[in-house]
């Protein structure tokens, strides 16, 4: 999914704006109104804050700016699983081997996010499945990446 279609997307349910924030903040959300860091120079960037923003419009409630307290980085670690599942999901990553993309770098680039949204999308599907998952009539690897296509389904 591309930044466009993202924006499109959130912006029958949200206001979307780009302005300029600190350069530590990438995005922040609160009262159905997201804020994009206007100095985010790549697309593949800002897509993946904005699906991380999204997510915390629909998981997180509330100030969770202090990541010292525990109950805000659940709220964080949510908001980012939801971005991961959505613009990354399972089905993608079967999309991507189907079209021959054959590192991280070209994965990143099929699917229009950042290297670092990869990286840490893969982390999280191994902490949900483990290093490996049957998908359809697919065995998922996370580590090394890879995809096996069975000839039947036989799990």
């Amino acid at each position: 999914m591309r930044y466009e279609s993202l924006l499109n997307e959130a912006n029958k349910y949200l206001y979307i704006y780009e302005k300029q924030l600190p350069a530590n903040i990438k995005g922040l959300q609160g009262e159905n109104v997201i804020w994009i860091n206007k100095n985010i120079s790549t697309r593949a960037e800002k897509l993946s804050t904005l699906v991380e923003e999204m997510g915390h419009y629909h998981t997180s409630y509330g100030n969770i700016l202090d990541q010292s307290d525990i109950r805000n980085r659940k709220q964080e670690l949510r908001a980012r699983q939801w971005g991961y599942e959505k613009i990354f999901p399972l089905e993608s990553i079967i999309q991507a081997h189907k079209a021959g993309i054959k590192n991280k770098y070209e994965l990143a680039e099929f699917i229009g996010v950042t290297e670092e949204f990869i990286e840490e999308s893969l982390k999280r599907y191994i902490e949900k499945f483990g290093v490996s998952v049957h998908y359809k009539k697919f065995t998922i690897c996370f580590e090394p990446l890879g995809v096996v296509e069975w000839f039947e389904d036989s799990f």
